[in-house]
């Protein structure tokens, strides 16, 4: 199974020759097979934990052309997995630093940057130019909008995923197989979906997921052994062991069923039920961080819970908050005077919205949480603030 070849191979040079030498010597790839890498054109979404290894492989195997879609900036955290990028990048484009480093790699690769958010509004000009796409990203929306662009453009979507010590692999490709709504009809709940802040990750786990997806990609390239199309690859990093699931197109996918509803792509937060952007209202369980700082200026009587992990806390904390990690909050409910006004705390504000919410059904009627967390409030009120 593989992507259809450009109508004219481009040579090796004597220079590429002597690089992918290895290559060359496999029967698989050969010749004809580097050239086909050489011509390849593909697109990866997201440099992050996954991208990182995937985009260093498939710069090291000679593909032609790697297009790279980010729009974030190289944070401390994420060295601890992130490989492309160093602690020279910190603060800067996470694009400039992956260029940088996969030009230094094989500066034989030519490198298109995408210095953006992927949305419904730009997916399809941007996939449409590439053969094959590697999905890198860490969330629903964009998990959603890169299957169904995909799979809109016939193109095949090479999809991994982790989370703590496990991940997914498998490969996407409407015209061939299921797609992703085939095997995740609707993204779950959001407060059900930790994010990598909350829930942790093994630092070498995305190494071994987004190096099986730049497999994957370089086997369609060259059409060489077993695609992971109809399969999806499950990782345990703690027991060293892989599964694999069979997996079917399903006749009533809206998207690549008998009967498709989905023509278009559509607007993937709202059918996610992301956490709104910060430019929006709150909602009524909600208040700034600007209405926070007021209020404890006023001096009213607020009890700060911070529902974060206890290393979070080490790291940064409101004056005077009290530490009630989430998974300890329904045996700690004696705690908390009914009567109280309470303000749940964490670190972007979503397990503190479900801390507010449980808190709420239990009988506290006074409990709001802070929009956005302690990184909103040090953006917004103390700079100062350590940040992690």
């Amino acid at each position: 199974m593989a992507i259809t070849p450009s109508p004219a191979l481009p040579a090796l040079s004597a220079a590429e020759r002597r690089r992918y030498a290895r290559h060359l010597t496999l029967p698989e790839v050969g010749i004809e097979g580097q050239r086909r890498l050489k011509a390849a054109r593909v697109l990866l979404v997201g440099v992050g934990g996954l991208g990182s290894p995937a985009a260093l492989y498939l710069a090291a195997a000679g593909v032609g052309t790697l297009g790279l879609v980010d729009h974030d900036a190289v944070d401390l955290s994420n060295l601890q997995r992130q490989i492309l990028h160093g602690t020279a990048a910190v603060g800067t484009s996470k694009l400039a630093s992956a260029a940088a480093r996969l030009a230094d790699m094989n500066p034989g690769v030519a490198l298109e940057l995408h210095e953006t958010r992927l949305t419904s509004a730009n997916a399809l000009a941007i996939l449409a130019e590439y053969d094959v796409v590697v999905d890198g990203s860490d969330n629903f929306p964009t998990r959603y909008l890169v299957n169904d662009a995909c799979a809109l453009l016939g193109k095949p979507d090479v999809y991994g995923s982790i989370h703590r010590f496990e991940g997914q692999v498998s490969v996407f490709w409407a015209e061939r197989g299921p797609c992703y709504r085939c095997l995740y009809r609707d993204p779950p709940p959001p407060e059900l979906v930790p994010s990598c802040e909350a829930a942790g990750v093994l630092g070498v786990l995305p190494g071994i997921v987004g190096t099986l997806q730049a497999a994957e990609a370089i086997k369609l390239v060259l059409g060489a052994g077993e695609s992971l199309v109809g399969r999806l690859l499950l990782v345990d990093a703690l027991t060293v062991r892989f599964r694999e699931l069979a997996m079917a197109k399903d006749p009533s996918c809206p998207l690549c069923g008998a009967q498709p509803s989905i023509r278009t792509l559509i607007d993937y937060d709202a059918f996610c039920a992301a956490t709104p952007a910060r430019t929006e209202e709150p909602n009524p369980m909600e208040l700034t961080p600007a209405e926070l700082r007021d209020a404890l200026a006023q001096g009213g009587k607020i009890v700060l819970v911070d529902v974060r992990e206890p290393w979070e806390f080490d790291v940064c904390h409101l004056p005077q908050s009290l530490l009630v990690p989430l998974s300890e909050l329904p045996e700690r409910l004696t705690e908390f005077d009914p009567g109280a006004k309470l303000v749940t705390i964490c670190h972007h504000g979503s397990r503190s919205l479900q801390a507010a919410r449980f808190l709420k059904a239990n009988g506290i009627a006074d409990v709001r949480s802070l929009r956005g967390g302690v990184e909103a409030w040090a953006d917004d009120v103390d700079p100062d603030m350590a940040r992690y």
